[in-house]
């Protein structure tokens, strides 16, 4: 596949819509076989479309049947709205956990969605990082050295909206931790982030609608963004783009889960728990360390650790003793920090 089709086919997230794809994946050629949709965040198009193809021949190889997985992307916040108000999705793949438990909060998914799948329904992970121009001519090299660039939109820094994409809070999070894991104080990280969030130019709907303006469109000088979104942009870059790892960023833990309400009415619910085990299974695993995603099964952990960026990771609750719920309520709520950064703006 050509790798530049990460930014054609970015096209209908940048109109930042949940986007509901028509290329999934179905054997022989025949359409009778079963049909599952899978909800994702906009980073992992590439990600599902060869899990997507995997899972199929591995269901036919066992006997299990002709399957077709279609694709709905769009930024997490967004698709998790879509499920809420009527995406027939059999499964949800999203970027985090807050995502996931507004749509069990409305009895789509089972209250208990973390018990029913390994390492807490979290098959892969991943972090935040920076995409900078060949050479690094604002010389980032961490959070703080944020600071540092100069006010000019060739310099500007591009990223998603945090209302809406779960790489935005993420990123906004390890702007944060980048401060208070090294003992500053709340106020010396607010401080930060009012200056980071002052160099950024636009906020786009999605992570990937972000690598487009970016990437594709070359504006402004760093992108915050996943690290599996900031490899492909490099390897598709013709030498043009850097990825520059922070010393420490947040450990992402994207959560997966069969929307029971919706798979139970389109009887999928036994094909829909199969599909996301499978995301265990060791061909997955090695198919999510290839497209730049942290692998969770010791066995593949222990394969691919040598290719990833080493930086120190931490969890939310490492910086915020009340976990996503306090991110939310401090950063994210309506009057929360990151409103009073843009309203001061």
């Amino acid at each position: 596949m050509n790798r530049r089709d990460l930014l054609t086919r970015a096209i209908p997230a940048a109109a930042g819509a949940a986007w509901l794809g028509t290329a999934g994946y179905v054997l022989f050629g025949r359409g009778g076989g079963r049909t599952l949709l899978n909800a994702s965040y906009d980073a992992t198009r590439e990600l599902y479309r060869h899990i997507n193809r995997l899972f199929a021949e591995h269901l036919a190889h066992t006997g299990g049947g002709e399957v077709r997985v279609r694709p709905s992307h769009g930024g997490s916040g967004s698709q998790a709205r879509a499920v809420i108000d009527g995406l027939p999705a059999d499964v949800v793949t999203l970027a985090i956990k807050p995502d996931l438990d507004a749509i069990a909060g409305k009895g789509l998914i089972d209250k208990s969605w973390e018990l029913r799948l390994p390492n807490r329904s979290v098959p892969y992970t991943s972090t935040i990082a920076f995409v900078v121009r060949k050479g690094n001519p604002y010389g980032v090299a961490d959070w703080e050295s944020l600071r540092n660039l100069p006010d000019e939109p060739a310099a500007s820094i591009v990223t998603a909206n945090p209302k809406t994409s779960g790489a935005a809070k993420l990123g906004l999070i390890a702007c944060w931790g980048s401060v208070t894991t090294r003992g500053g104080s709340h106020n010396d990280a607010e401080d930060l982030i009012r200056t980071v969030y002052g160099k950024v130019r636009s906020l786009e709907q999605s992570s990937r609608a972000a690598t487009v303006t970016f990437a594709r469109k070359q504006l402004g000088g760093v992108h915050i963004t996943w690290e599996n979104e900031a490899r492909l942009e490099v390897g598709e870059s013709g030498g043009q783009l850097e990825i520059v790892y922070p010393s420490r960023s947040i450990r992402a833990e994207p959560c997966v889960a069969v929307v029971t309400q919706n798979a139970n009415r389109n009887g999928t619910a036994e094909l829909a728990e199969k599909y996301l085990k499978f995301l265990y299974s060791p061909a997955a695993q090695a198919v999510i360390a290839k497209e730049h995603y942290r692998p969770t099964t010791p066995e593949a952990v222990a394969e691919h650790a040598k290719n990833f960026g080493r930086l120190e990771l931490f969890p939310v609750e490492k910086i915020l003793a009340g976990g996503w719920t306090e991110a939310n309520e401090r950063f994210f709520a309506d009057g929360g920090l990151f409103d009073r950064i843009y309203e001061s703006r």
